[in-house]
């Protein structure tokens, strides 16, 4: 079994910081990818992949975050961390951790971030 947990979620002024973890732990074999999606308000809203970590480190973002958003991931391979700098009130959302490995994916509880204009 696969656990994230993530923290660091809150609220922001527009222009300001946050910076989320995300903790893995369990039965994890083989290689994986890390990352964020989130989740805006409105059922209708699909996820958006914001931004993932490959097993050997290449990183991609979502356009609508590039430039602001910084995927980072510790020696362990087992926490990544997403530093979210020059926030906008679109920013808002649920971000919910994932993992994805030989056996699909698995996903964290999310965590709120909402950016006030």
């Amino acid at each position: 079994q696969v656990q994230l947990v993530e923290s660091g979620g809150g609220l922001a002024q527009a222009g300001g910081s946050l910076r989320l973890s995300c903790t893995v732990s369990g039965d994890i074999t083989g290689t994986y990818n890390l990352g964020w999606y989130r989740q805006a308000p409105g059922s209708q809203r699909q996820r958006e992949l914001v931004a993932r970590i490959t097993w050997d480190g290449d990183t991609k973002y979502a356009d609508s975050v590039k430039g602001r958003f910084t995927i980072s991931r510790d020696s362990t391979k087992t926490i990544i961390d997403l530093q979210m700098d020059s926030l906008k009130p679109e920013d808002t959302a649920t971000y919910i951790c994932y993992l994805f490995d030989h056996e699909g994916y698995y996903w964290g509880q999310g965590t709120q971030v909402t950016v006030s204009s």
